[in-house]
């Protein structure tokens, strides 16, 4: 008996690993349609695209952009900058050390979404696109223009993996499925970046400041966009031109010059950050910039637990509660039953000390659980957390909470003599409330990320990265697990509290629903967890860079109702698809989710 097999085949190509572009236009032609329809672009947001003003951000006006044109403008120029380079226009090298076209590709998107969205817009809320001016024409068709000649960018194709011809329809459709995602991907592809070639140290300190001063205009202007159209086209722009810039190389470029300028770049990012409330006229997005840090602070304090530990705790909120419970209960208020009235110093000790124990209590019974038992344990933490400060109400239980009332009337607190509940002067600037309280947040942070930088280089942060990988490992290699791993909890709780404590003072009322498993406004331990994966676990811009995100984004999309959460969702969702070890993330962690990436020369002793 024979058995007759039958040969492989592959899907039809035109030539194998050809360098051709999406579109079937020339390459030159290409290039020069992607150039010509950027500058095009640039020059369309100086003209009106609407003849109403009811439009947010009129943008009725001749001569001066205005709206959602800046942020056109502003991709606008990037795609032209990213198209000269492709030409090999001189002077214009540094700005692509990683190839042009994948930036050029993703800026020409950019452009487009950020005008097509704003036309769409303008027709949905005016009553149809009767109402756009010359200029709203132009920008639609020259962002087409550009990116139809971006696309048309050559680029090496991935050979087809071949298929038997005795697959069912569906399996062959997965396969050419998969074939052209993959065609997809190498398209919006790029190099890898040349080495930076060494500066003199000056030269790089000026360009880490010019980083630092890019972050805090374009955080300066998201967190003060006035109407919802605007942040939504600032998204757009800010997330499809950090794409462009990454495409580009420039972002790695600028991660070695800060990686030899440590100390300089933590130093210059509390400076820029300390400048933040001079931008503003009022306390209004000073409001939103300290609650940003109060939740980047914890999230950071967690990121000791999950991402160098990992330990995963899911009612870590729960001592940010009990941080904020103690300074309350001592800070004076006339609903604490204590009636004692603490210096900030001593709330502070207060606070730390108090969430310390009850780390070390409910870790100690515990940490011997591993996965998702203690995930479970650590979840029942919260709740009971949450149901005791519910119950302590002097009815239920013995008086010392108020129950669901909460601890009221917290009075701001004084040091040294500076109220930070009253607005200050500081040379021609009136510094509000929040605006005093975003100050000693940054101080509080800065004491954190202090702690986790020296706590990850020392001996118990490598025990902890051992436990992380394999437990069992390091236990036969004589690490005391127990021991390691509860001090990852007293460490990640005693911060928390100390969060806490300044917390109870800026929202004036401590009550037990703001310290829920999940909700819909942070923080919360289903978005401070989401904080430390989102933005990767195991470093300290990650956690702060996600916080910031996670804070600022519901707040924004709050014209969504409903949806909101069904939005944010979806786009954690596929964030988690597309780049799982977070937007930020250590060396070690990207090289486990993307095997085909580069191996780093040397990895430092948490892997960042």
């Amino acid at each position: 008996m024979t058995t007759q097999t039958t040969a492989s085949t592959t899907a039809a190509t035109p030539t194998a690993n050809a360098s051709t572009g999406l579109i079937g236009i020339p390459p030159h032609i290409g290039r020069a349609l992607a150039t010509g329809g950027s500058v095009l672009t640039v020059v369309s947001t100086f003209l009106a695209w609407t003849w109403t003003a009811e439009f947010p951000g009129d943008l009725t006006f001749y001569g001066y952009p205005g709206g959602l044109q800046v942020l056109v403008l502003i991709g606008g120029a990037l795609t032209t900058l990213f198209g000269l380079a492709s030409h090999g226009v001189k002077g214009l090298g540094w700005l692509t050390p990683a190839g042009a076209d994948a930036a050029l590709k993703y800026a020409a998107l950019g452009t487009f979404a950020t005008a097509w969205y704003t036309i769409l817009a303008i027709g949905f809320q005016l009553g149809g696109l009767v109402n756009l001016e010359p200029g709203g024409y132009v920008v639609a068709v020259a962002t087409l223009i550009a990116l139809l000649g971006a696309l048309a960018l050559p680029f090496e194709r991935p050979d087809p993996d071949p298929f038997d011809p005795d697959d069912t329809g569906w399996e062959q459709f997965k396969h050419r499925t998969g074939h052209n995602m993959a065609v997809l991907r190498a398209a919006f592809a790029s190099g890898s970046p040349r080495p930076v070639r060494a500066l003199p140290s000056s030269v790089e300190i000026l360009i880490i400041v010019g980083v630092l001063a890019l972050a805090l205009v374009v955080f300066t202007y998201g967190i003060g966009t006035e109407y919802d159209e605007l942040f939504v086209g600032f998204l757009i722009t800010a997330g499809f031109g950090f794409a462009a810039l990454n495409r580009s190389g420039l972002i790695a470029h600028a991660s070695q010059i800060t990686a030899r300028h440590t100390n300089i770049t933590v130093c210059g990012a509390f400076i820029a950050a300390a400048c933040f409330p001079f931008t503003q006229t009022d306390d209004q997005y000073a409001t939103l910039g300290v609650y940003i840090l109060i939740f980047a602070t914890v999230a950071l304090g967690l990121n000791i637990v999950v991402g160098l530990a990992g330990l995963l705790d899911l009612g870590y909120v729960a001592f940010l509660g009990v941080g904020a419970y103690a300074a309350a209960l001592v800070s004076g208020s006339p609903s604490s039953p204590f009636g004692v009235h603490f210096p900030f110093w001593a709330a502070v000790l207060v606070g730390a000390l108090a969430s310390l124990v009850f780390g070390v209590l409910i870790g100690a019974p515990t940490l011997r659980l591993r996965g998702d038992y203690l995930a479970i344990v650590t979840l029942g933490f919260g709740e009971i957390f949450r149901i005791a400060a519910n119950n302590t109400d002097g009815t239920s239980g013995p008086d010392i909470t108020n129950g669901s009332n909460g601890i009221a009337s917290i009075p701001d607190l004084k040091i040294l003599g500076f109220d930070l509940g009253v607005q200050h002067d500081i040379a021609g600037f009136t510094i509000g409330r929040f605006a005093n309280y975003f100050f000693l947040m940054l101080i509080i942070t800065a004491v954190v990320v202090l702690v986790f930088r020296r706590s990850g280089d020392s001996r118990i942060g490598r025990a902890w990265v051992a436990i992380r990988e394999d437990e069992t490992a390091a236990l036969a290699m004589g690490i005391n697990g127990f021991r390691v791993k509860l001090i990852a909890f007293a460490v990640g709780a005693t911060l928390a509290g100390l969060a806490g404590t300044v917390q109870a003072h800026v929202t004036y009322t401590v009550t037990p629903e703001q310290y829920l498993f999940a909700g819909t406004t942070p923080p919360n331990s289903a978005f401070l967890l989401a904080a430390v994966v989102l933005g990767g676990m195991g470093t300290i811009a990650g956690p702060l860079l996600g916080a910031a995100l996670l804070f600022l984004i519901p707040n924004k999309l709050q014209f969504l109702g409903d949806y909101q959460l069904l939005a944010f969702g979806l786009a954690l969702v596929l964030l988690m698809r597309f780049r799982p070890e977070g937007l930020i993330p250590n060396r070690r962690r990207q090289l486990e989710f993307h095997e085909e990436a580069d191996a780093p020369t040397v990895l430092s002793k948490t892997g960042a």
